[in-house]
């Protein structure tokens, strides 16, 4: 017997949706918009969307509740999982976590962004087991009466990540990493590359820029509490300033040396703020350049690929196969199906086309927190729930 399931459609508003049905039965969801802090008054701060060259309008923010989604032709179908319990069987924690408690997962999807950023939520919720709630970013104008909000003002953190990202393995795990900030650290990132004298900021940037290497925002775990409650250092005045008065500033300073929008504002503020990053290995932001030029990222091959970011447009080229294999994988699987027959074991056969590229040379990168992810829901679902000595 299936669990009981609240459901709800959510359209996204770039473009009409395909045709399709929905799993009954649909009822309404709480959608709640956003905007913005800057825009107060005239003075409005640049968008994501507009600093990397996508779009010229403002996004607003959709926060979707509840937790859990299911992508499928075009739409996102959202779940409250409700856990179907054996009589005297104990409610699981995270069945039971409240609100406070759940993941927080941002995205700004902007122009032909939207297949991507619905792949990259199918695989959040494919490989993940708590409760998340959705924060997406799309183009539509600003409402008039809505001039002055303060953008998710009651989140405590927030994981924000590029469209072109995909988890492989649990949300949770990076979420953790939360925990391990010291009393100053209030955002984390991983290098933008492991050797600084090949990186891109080391070579060419005309602003300054964090540590040897710069860091890459395309994953970003943030603690906004202390990010509201808190003074940078800045290159503007002698005295610090919140985040939401030095942004727009900043910008304005540095605008004309900028060639990664948000990316090159984050390394400016990280470059006066050295203490408030907490950096991250590359195995939680692992993209083209760990791979095409040779491994460079041990901790990935130790551990394996757990955030894969396909930037530069390889999920839809043919520059990088094992990264378009992974991406077209996670997109057809049907949630229904099962994870080995119809995902791991097709991309085992896919990856082996792509053994003549540097990236394919070491497909065990790619597939090994799968492998743990797929040991775990088995460990789980199947000797937990039907016991070992059921098992033949």
């Amino acid at each position: 017997m299936p669990h009981p399931l609240s459901q709800v459609a959510f359209k996204s508003n770039f473009h009409g949706t395909r045709e399709g049905s929905f799993p009954a039965p649909v009822t309404a969801a709480k959608v709640t918009k956003l905007f913005p802090s800057w825009a107060s008054g005239s003075q409005q701060a640049p968008d994501s969307c507009v600093l990397a060259g996508k779009s010229q309008s403002p996004p607003t923010a959709l926060t979707v509740t509840p937790a859990t989604a299911r992508v499928n032709a075009g739409y996102m179908v959202l779940f409250s999982e409700q856990e179907e319990l054996r009589p005297g069987e104990p409610r699981s924690f995270h069945a039971v976590l409240p609100p406070k408690l759940w993941i927080h997962l941002a995205v700004v999807a902007c122009g032909n962004r939207l297949e991507e950023t619905l792949v990259m939520l199918k695989s959040a919720v494919l490989f993940s087991h708590r409760k998340m709630h959705f924060h997406i970013f799309t183009e539509e104008s600003l409402k008039p009466e809505f001039d002055k909000q303060v953008i998710l003002k009651d989140v405590d953190s927030l994981l924000y990540v590029d469209t072109d990202v995909l988890f492989l393995r649990p949300v949770d795990d990076i979420w953790k990493l939360l925990r391990q900030f010291n009393s100053t650290q209030l955002a984390a990132m991983a290098p933008e590359h492991e050797i600084p004298k090949i990186g891109w900021y080391s070579r060419f940037a005309q602003h300054p820029f964090y540590g040897s290497a710069g860091v890459n925002s395309g994953v970003m775990l943030m603690n906004l509490t202390r990010i509201r409650s808190a003074q940078f250092k800045n290159s503007m005045i002698p005295t610090g300033l919140a985040w939401e008065d030095m942004l727009y500033p900043l910008y304005q300073k540095y605008k004309n040396a900028i060639t990664w929008g948000d990316q090159d504002l984050l390394n400016i503020i990280f470059y006066f703020n050295p203490e408030r990053l907490y950096v991250f290995p590359c195995h939680w932001n692992y993209r083209p350049d760990h791979c095409m030029y040779g491994s460079n990222c041990k901790r990935a091959e130790l551990e394996g690929v757990s955030v894969l970011h396909g930037n530069r447009g390889v999920y839809h080229d043919d520059k990088q196969p094992t990264f378009k294999a992974l991406y077209e994988a996670i997109r057809d699987f049907p949630f229904q199906d099962n994870l080995f027959q119809s995902m791991y074991y097709p991309l085992q056969l896919k990856f082996l086309e792509t053994v003549h590229t540097l990236c394919g040379r070491i497909p065990q990168v790619f597939l090994k927190q799968i492998e743990k992810t797929m040991k775990r829901a088995y460990e789980k679902h199947v000797i937990m729930h039907v016991g070992p000595n059921q098992m033949r």
